[in-house]
């Protein structure tokens, strides 16, 4: 199984950019100060806030995801493998529903299957099941559409038990804003016209760290953008990639430090940091309209952390994911992106809706997916982790997703073990701010 990840390209255009997302997109996540977690319980609280998103740009009124645990009030949510009893209170006009991006067979938290939107005023409770360490993007977009206001995400880290041999532990979560020049932010959905594009890093305009020689430093990217697949470029450092979308990979060198990440995507990578004391390393964005420098990294004066840099990293301890998929007694199905192909908007999604296809548990499914359309859409599959077949069918990428991106008139072939019964969402969104997000299901009986 050839690993055509490290074979990436860091792309100038948009164009090329997204030419380079088709089969092997990843993702990248943002990092946030530590938050002060409570035992296994979270409280969360969607309501109004105001953000500086941009330099010059007056303040913005937008809708966050809140802790009422202490601690700083947008960090990442920290929280070890087990089960996590989750509180959200809706403080905002409208409903919502809350995505967790990476959290497979959690069905009392799967939005719209198997929990409702919650009302203004309105508070649900529910259990999510933390099986596997890993990056997870916690966000409201799927009922944000043409909102009054965007919503910003947090990352929440299921912690690695034994802790991974690193020095520090930096999240990354990048998110893209569109401002007008009164502050006014816009939810994606709706025309972009007369908006500036913005990308905060945590929060921030830009993020800055330092490092002492020979430290080792993991920096978990997240794409939180709604709509923007993202290139990155990590100077001067050698970037060893070791998990995608809350997975362990087969560990492998990012060429020239380079990553390409899908919207919604998080990538783990391990950097050794090695230059001379005063280096200052930058961590650029491409989003296709141009370089822009959104962190950087400064090698310190101080001593360094150890007298030669660590050996190189074993794999990270496999997940609960199978080792082999049964292709040749799989269920076949094929999915247009098409959205007069039975695609509907969120908002009109209930319990009545015809699924996709129904799975018996435990069997494998492989889904023949194609883009018809003129524009590249975003793909994710919500319930259950997928891998993404080689052209004959004889074999797969050494690393799971749940988020892909199809360019236009492209096919795809993925596979996962349909383990987790219940009904789970699809969503396909075109890459453009002003696109609407569809959604289908699929279940497992």
């Amino acid at each position: 199984m050839k690993n055509t990840m490290t074979n990436q390209v860091f792309l100038p255009s948009r164009r090329s950019l997204l030419a380079g997302l088709g089969g092997t997109a990843l993702a990248s996540g943002l990092r946030l100060p530590a938050a002060a977690q409570t035992g296994n319980n979270l409280s969360l609280r969607a309501r109004p806030a105001t953000a500086a998103l941009g330099a010059g740009l007056p303040p913005s009124q937008i809708w966050s995801l809140e802790t009422t645990n202490t601690g700083p009030a947008n960090g990442p949510l920290r929280f070890g493998k087990g089960d996590l009893a989750v509180t959200v209170s809706n403080e905002l006009p409208a409903p919502i529903v809350l995505n967790w991006l990476g959290i497979d067979g959690a069905q009392a938290a799967a939005p719209l299957t198997g929990l409702a939107p919650i009302p203004p005023n309105g508070r649900a409770s529910f259990t999510l099941p933390l099986r596997q360490a890993g990056t997870i993007l916690v966000n409201a977009q799927l009922l944000g559409d043409a909102a009054d206001r965007p919503v910003s995400a947090r990352a929440l880290i299921v912690e690695d038990s034994p802790p991974v041999q690193a020095d520090r532990d930096e999240v990354l979560l990048i998110e893209e804003w569109r401002v007008k020049p009164d502050g006014s932010a816009l939810a994606p959905g709706r025309n972009p016209d007369s908006t500036t594009a913005v990308y905060t890093v945590n929060g921030q305009p830009r993020l800055n760290l330092t490092a002492k020689t020979n430290e080792r430093l993991r920096l978990r990217f997240i794409n939180g953008c709604a709509r923007s697949p993202l290139g990155l470029r990590i100077e001067n450092h050698d970037v060893r990639v070791m998990a995608i979308d809350s997975q362990p990979s087969e560990p492998f060198p990012a060429r020239d430090g380079q990553l390409v990440l899908a919207p919604g995507s998080r990538v783990d990578v391990l950097i050794d940091a090695t230059r001379a004391p005063g280096t200052v390393s930058s961590i650029v964005l491409h989003d296709g309209s141009g370089p822009r420098t959104i962190a950087q990294l400064t090698m310190s004066n101080d001593a360094p952390a150890r007298a030669a840099p660590l050996p190189p990293a074993a794999a990270l301890p496999s997940g609960n994911l199978p080792a082999r998929l049964d292709l040749k007694g799989a269920l076949r199905t094929d999915l247009p992106l098409d959205p007069n192909a039975q695609w509907i908007a969120p908002v009109k999604f209930d319990a009545a809706t015809a699924p996709a296809y129904r799975v018996k548990r435990g069997r494998t499914v492989v889904m023949a997916i194609t883009n018809p359309t003129t524009a590249p859409v975003v793909f994710r599959l919500h319930g259950h982790h997928f891998r993404l077949l080689d052209r004959l069918d004889d074999g797969w990428k050494p690393f799971w997703l749940d988020t892909l991106i199809f360019d236009k008139g492209q096919t795809q072939r993925i596979a996962f073990l349909a383990e987790y019964t219940g009904r789970w969402l699809m969503e396909a969104t075109a890459l453009n701010w002003a696109a609407p997000k569809f959604v289908r299901s699929y279940v497992v009986e």
